[in-house]
């Protein structure tokens, strides 16, 4: 077990990495006379009951050499009866065969686990010291040595990283995920901050300086967005976290993030990394660097910074609040406002970005069903939960938020008496960083805009009618354009385009699709032409969805849609509906949009940082 004398120990081990299976050791100093245990049922930042308790076997207890028996009290829960004074030690295997950033993953090439999907519970014991011991694995021929990182406190581990650590208590064991590999390594400081960045999986072409670079620069822009130009120096404020590793795994197609206090666990798809000798920066890489923002801006907003309903999480079921608009969605506007101010991107590659999350919301008829508030409480059923009916029934307290948080800073700027980064700062001064209410926000939008913005938040966040987009960009500089919509878009639909076929994906409601009958699931094969000027109708079989601009013309109104359903061939008459049009923000005024997108954090160029290419 590991050296400290924890009350709390655990050991996790490879057990067998072919059979994904890592082994874990828990030792109770004092158990209690009737102990339970219990594995989490969620992750905190991703809002889905996941059970992980499927992915446990073999459980066993002993005092000494005297196993014990086990009572299974529910899903997740064992209870044991124990001499109390005696440790307690018990022995699992977890299958780790999930390849994402909320659970566990175990093979040949790297490892990788966040404790709640790993290390039971200890009922009435969870607020001591915590230790955690993660054994290297044996090495095969010719296998690079693998090295372990995580944010933890070290207790004592070897050069590699391997061997014992400490959390303060469960929740700080939960929010530090652990990553094992032949990874590369790169190091830097803001604000004074140590932050680490490893990357598993990277192609050989992977330029790690640059990665550093741009990263450093994000966070050095974010210390100073919170806490001033003179973060981490004498006289300056302070951030609340002393150190930070971002974990970034590399796959051949995928995406996403999960905040931690300390550290982010992310996701990529290898073709999105920046390459050396490269000079134009990809729409990929820019997608990454707005994650890596976004997760990075959680270490404020959401992991201290959070809701009062998370104030003390229920790791056995869900835990509501009706505020992810802000914590998720004001993340989600900062994330590449962060990227401008820090000169990741231009003024135009910003504005694009704005459009693609205005036209996702526009595209979304369940904004007219659901306001952003119900959809962060319903978050566990129906965000996490998604199917083909999801656009038509709620919206995403992500793109809806940012375009909230997009409003209320743009307001709070037009009116000139302060802007959201004013109020996001008050929010951190009055709680301490700590738990905050609706009623919170509100106050310090009123306190920094100098007027109740009540109704602004009943309308945006509690209602369901369209936000004042359009006179708020336009009086910041910002020309709102239309341009002609896309065939899908036109026609009320998400499809999937996959060798040679059309499957119909998602029927958005009120669409000519769905007034022609089009559901989900259906492949559209082709379409019959009605014949003019004494010429025969037509039948073309359409390989996408473009096609149609070749076989109808532009002043087609009406076609016959030939589908496959269930084995049956159908035909659906089709209203081509005319004026379909969708967003596109252009600069009107560079002067006006610096003051917006500008900022003194932009003028503060990143220091040089530094690297190590680690054995893979």
């Amino acid at each position: 077990m590991a050296s400290h004398r924890a009350p709390i120990a655990y050991r996790v081990a490879c057990a067998d990495r072919h059979a994904h299976l890592f082994e874990v050791q828990l030792q109770i100093e004092n158990p209690a006379a009737s102990q339970r245990v219990s594995l989490p049922a969620w992750i905190p930042g991703s809002y889905l009951i996941r059970e992980f308790a499927k992915d446990l076997q073999g459980l066993q207890a002993k005092q000494g050499r005297r196993s014990l028996a086990l009572a299974h009290l529910d899903k997740a829960t064992w209870q044991v009866e124990c001499k109390p004074g005696q440790p307690l030690v018990m022995t699992w295997q977890v299958c780790a065969h999930d390849n994402s950033v909320r659970t566990a993953w175990l093979d040949d090439a790297r490892g990788f686990f966040n404790s709640t999907s790993l290390c039971l519970r200890v009922e009435g014991q969870t607020d001591v010291p915590h230790a955690l011991e993660v054994v290297a694995p044996t090495a095969s021929a010719g296998e690079a040595r693998w090295q372990c990182a995580t944010a933890l406190a070290p207790l004592k581990v070897d050069r590699h990283g391997f061997g014992s650590y400490l959390a303060a208590d469960y929740d700080e064991l939960a929010d530090s995920p652990v990553e094992m590999g032949a990874f590369w390594s790169g190091s830097f400081d803001a604000g004074g901050v140590a932050h680490r960045f490893v990357v598993a999986g990277a192609a050989p072409t992977f330029n790690g300086e640059k990665l550093l670079a741009d990263t450093q620069a994000i966070c050095e822009a974010q210390m100073q967005l919170w806490h001033g130009d003179r973060v981490g120096r004498r006289g300056g404020s302070k951030p609340p976290h002393d150190r930070y590793v971002f974990m970034l795994n590399v796959v051949d197609d995928g995406y996403g993030g999960l905040e931690h206090r300390h550290s982010t666990a992310l996701i990529c798809a290898r073709r999105d990394l920046p390459r050396i000798g490269e000079t134009r920066q990809t729409e990929g890489y820019t997608t990454l660097l707005g994650l890596i923002s976004h997760e990075y801006f959680h270490t404020w907003n959401v992991k201290r910074l959070r809701p009062a309903e998370f104030a003390a999480y229920d790791y056995a079921s869900e835990n509501y609040t009706r505020l992810l608009w802000f914590f998720e969605g004001f993340t989600s506007y900062y994330d590449d406002l962060v990227l401008r101010r820090s000169n990741r991107i231009d003024d135009a590659t910003y504005l694009r970005l704005i459009t693609k999350t205005i036209n996702q919301v526009l595209q979304t008829p369940g904004r007219e069903v659901q306001s952003v508030a119900q959809a962060s409480f319903d978050a566990w059923v129906k965000y996490y939960r998604q199917d083909e009916q999801t656009p038509n029934l709620t919206v995403s307290y992500y793109t809806k938020g940012a375009l909230v948080a997009l409003c209320l800073d743009l307001t709070l700027r037009a009116e000139g008496k302060g802007t959201l980064d004013d109020v996001m700062r008050l929010l951190w001064t009055r709680s301490d960083g700590g738990p905050i209410a609706e009623a919170d926000i509100a106050a310090a939008l009123a306190e920094v805009g100098h007027r109740s913005f009540s109704s602004e938040l009943d309308r945006w966040v509690h209602g369901t009618g369209e936000l004042p987009l359009t006179e708020l960009l336009i009086a910041h500089g910002v020309a709102a354009l239309d341009e002609p919509a896309q065939p899908a878009q036109r026609l009320g639909l998400r499809v999937a385009e996959t060798n040679g076929a059309v499957q119909v994906k998602v029927v958005l409601r009120g669409g000519a699709a769905e007034k022609a009958g089009f559901a989900a699931g259906d492949e559209w094969l082709g379409v019959e032409v009605t014949g003019n000027r004494g010429r025969p109708a037509q039948a073309w079989r359409i390989a996408k969805l473009e096609d149609l601009a070749l076989y109808l013309g532009p002043d087609a109104k009406t076609v016959t849609a030939i589908v496959a359903r269930d084995r049956r061939l159908l035909r659906l008459p089709l209203q081509l509906p005319a004026g379909i049009t969708t967003w596109r923000l252009a600069v009107q005024d560079a002067r006006r949009m610096s003051h917006w997108l500008g900022g003194a954090v932009s003028e503060h160029p990143p220091t040089r940082s530094r690297s190590k290419r680690q054995p893979r």
